[in-house]
């Protein structure tokens, strides 16, 4: 420390600052002689950045298109499930076909009992049995007179 001596004046204070400049410039030169590569580099990557984001984003937009799509023919698939099962529960408790379309559930025993109670109200309609005998009288005979006793005991009942 004995070789220092104190800057006295603005000359020697500017030499000794222009030293020290000239010494960091060299040194910056050094240290960053390649930022116009870097600086290019860095341009490439952007750009190529950008194109895999939209490349991305394009393959998002393309599974979402095809998801959806999965999702629809699911849909699509469980409704005609649920029309054959509803078909198949109708024929079983004796609806007509185009009743079938009318039974209302969410699974396989919600629908089930609702086929039973249209099924109650609907009822199977038989055919009445005829009120009287439509067929000929059997000629003349023994059991003609007979029949004839039977069926006039028969009209007086009713």
């Amino acid at each position: 420390m004995a070789d220092f001596t104190p800057i006295t004046t603005q000359e020697e204070f500017d030499k000794a600052v222009q030293a020290r400049v000239l010494r960091e410039q060299e040194t910056l030169g050094k240290k960053y002689a390649d930022y116009d590569q870097v600086k290019a580099r860095n341009a490439e990557l952007e750009t190529e950045v950008g194109a895999l984001q939209a490349t991305i984003e394009e393959t998002n937009n393309s599974a979402k298109t095809h998801e959806q799509t999965l999702a629809d023919l699911n849909a699509k698939i469980a409704g005609y499930e649920t029309a054959n099962l509803r078909t198949r529960i109708a024929l079983q408790n004796g609806l007509p076909f185009d009743l079938a379309d009318r039974l209302v559930g969410t699974d396989e025993d919600s629908i089930k009992a609702d086929a039973e109670r249209l099924a109650a109200f609907v009822g199977k309609q038989t055919t009445p049995p005829p009120l009287k005998n439509a067929e000929p009288p059997i000629g003349e005979g023994k059991d003609a007179a007979y029949k004839s006793l039977l069926e006039n005991l028969n009209l007086e009942g009713e």
